[in-house]
């Protein structure tokens, strides 16, 4: 299968990699956002260097892997699609729900693959929370949280309003994580601040979320980065009538009214490879997907409720 691929960043070349070493594929070209970084990116992994989507689009690809900034995905994605072309994205599928709902549309009207990436069901702390989950009895609270304190914060589309997003659609996984574990969600509360000395990126930015479920489970979902953080946090909780279950990076407990048990949590290598191989599997002998684009498109429908709410300062029913 001929492959095409958007950008040149850290998941583009672990993409890059997966596709040289499956027998199934033949990498054919790439596409970047400068020059130089694109031609060295096609030498390190025996392709051509293009300069525009609609050439690689034009190439014959069966199969193009999205790779680039969040804000770029979306146009990408339905010229491939109108191509008849099948399509790998990473998450988020685009920054509007309403084009990300249109583009899954497209992808069922063409009968073509359109696989939103969502490595963090693959890892370790998801498989383990999984795992878990049911010996902690009925969920009443979650809180996950990811602070990265970062001084001084880089120039980068990362901490950008426009090419990044709204946080938690930038960084869509953090909802994604609650939806994919506990279902339907009934209302949203968010609160965002962010600081900046300049229009074009921010140092800092501070979102945090409740998300009532219509289970009655309540969850918290805290994202924040730059200047203005002091101390790193990446910590899931989840609190049960029987126990709780709390993740501290890569170390987990199991906390009950006799004993504290050790979790082991698996490891996040290899996640895209495995990502890659599993999308490779559905398209040459039809093996399900361990998620679908509309999984994915529902965690952006509650992220685009807690923008509007941290917009419009209310709860946003979802």
């Amino acid at each position: 299968m001929r492959v095409g691929l958007v950008g040149t960043g850290y998941a583009a070349k672990l993409r890059a990699q997966a596709l040289l070493n499956d027998a199934r594929t033949e990498l054919v070209a790439v596409v970047g956002n400068t020059p130089a970084k694109t031609a060295a990116f096609a030498k390190d992994f025996q392709c051509k260097a293009l300069s525009s989507v609609e050439q690689l689009i034009e190439d014959n690809v069966e199969l193009l892997v999205v790779s680039n900034v969040n804000s770029g995905h979306s146009n990408v994605v339905r010229g491939a699609l109108e191509a008849d072309i099948h399509v790998v994205v990473e998450y988020p599928l685009a920054l509007d729900f309403a084009e990300a709902s249109e583009l899954i549309n497209l992808a069922k009207s063409k009968n073509k693959l359109l696989h939103v990436e969502h490595i963090e069901l693959l890892g370790g702390l998801h498989q383990s929370l999984k795992q878990h989950l049911a010996m902690v009895g009925k969920v009443f609270y979650v809180r996950y949280s990811t602070v990265k304190p970062e001084n001084p914060a880089p120039r980068k589309w990362t901490y950008s309003h426009q090419l990044f997003g709204f946080p938690l659609m930038g960084a869509l996984s953090r909802v994604h994580r609650l939806t994919n574990l506990f279902g339907e969600v009934m209302a949203v509360n968010c609160h965002k601040r962010f600081w900046a000395r300049e229009a074009e990126f921010y140092q800092s930015c501070f979102c945090t979320t409740q998300i009532n479920f219509s289970s009655g489970l309540l969850g918290e979902v805290v994202y924040a980065k730059g200047e203005t953080m002091w101390e790193a946090e990446r910590k899931f909780e989840v609190h049960g009538e029987n126990g709780g279950l709390i993740f501290n990076a890569q170390q987990g407990v199991l906390i009950d009214a006799e004993k504290t048990t050790p979790i082991e949590v698996g490891s996040r290598r290899g996640l895209f490879v495995k990502d890659t191989t599993m999308v490779l599997d559905y398209l040459f002998n039809g093996t399900p997907l361990y998620v679908s684009a509309e999984e994915s498109l529902y965690a952006l429908k509650v992220a685009d409720a807690a923008r509007e709410s941290a917009e419009m300062g209310t709860t946003i029913e979802v």
